[in-house]
Formats: C-alpha cells, structure tokens, sequence
C-alpha cells in the first residue's frame, strides 16, 4: 500500500478538532470521494477526535491518503494515552455513555467507515484506526 499524503497533528483544544475535522475533509477530496463518503469519514473523525481530547485528555490525529492499485483511501488514527477504556465491548454498545451523551460515539463511528479498530488499556491509552475506501 502506497502512502500518498501523510500528516500528523495534535488533538489538545477544541480548536484542533476543527482543524482535523478540515483536515480529513481535505484528504477525502483529495482521494476524490463522494460528497457522501467524505461526510461520513469527517463525521466519524469528529466524534473520535472529540473522544481523544474529552475522554483520553488529548493527544494525536495521524491521517492518511493511501492506494492500493486503483483503490483509494483515508486512514485516520487516534491515539491517547489517558486512561483507556475498561471494557471496549460495552463501549462499542449503542446507548452506553460515561459523560451522559446518547452513547453513540463509538458504535456510530463504526457504521461509518469501511475499517474500524480500536486498542485500550486502562492507565495507558486508546488508540482508534478507521479507513473509508473510495
């Protein structure tokens, strides 16, 4: 897999969140996918942005304009390095919340991107991958 465009930037106010919101939305242009697509991959990087900085205390926002042949996509990856999630299964449960929100965060993101992953470790992080394919 090529890397096409590569960037890195870090998620410790809210006004970095607009900037990865910007961000992904400039490499999903630039890998040239659908209005629809590059809603649901900006939509999905939101809301984990807005995790990495709310529940992980900040950190980073790596993303990526990668081909495979004449596949195109963006990868984004977040890690902190907060402290982490106890039981990745219920958090990924439509409805569960710890700070009171609709407990969509997670699961939602999920079901907007072709690729998801997500590693936890209480008192050593998260870090959550997604990739949209064009």
């Amino acid at each position: 897999m090529a890397v096409l465009r590569d960037e890195l930037i870090g998620l410790r106010s809210m006004d970095d969140i607009i900037k990865a919101r910007q961000l992904v939305r400039d490499f999903a242009i630039f890998q040239g996918l659908s209005l629809v697509d590059q809603t649901k991959i900006v939509t999905a990087a939101s809301e984990l942005a807005r995790n990495t900085l709310i529940h992980g205390g900040g950190g980073e926002m790596r993303l990526q304009a990668l081909s495979e042949g004449a596949r195109r996509s963006v990868k984004v990856v977040f890690v902190d390095s907060g402290p982490g999630i106890p039981d990745i299964e219920l958090a990924m449960k439509d409805g569960y919340t710890t700070r009171g929100g609709l407990g969509l965060g997670l699961s939602g993101s999920k079901r907007l991107v072709n690729e998801f992953a997500i590693d936890s470790e209480p008192a050593k992080g998260t870090t959550v991958s997604i990739v949209r394919w064009k």
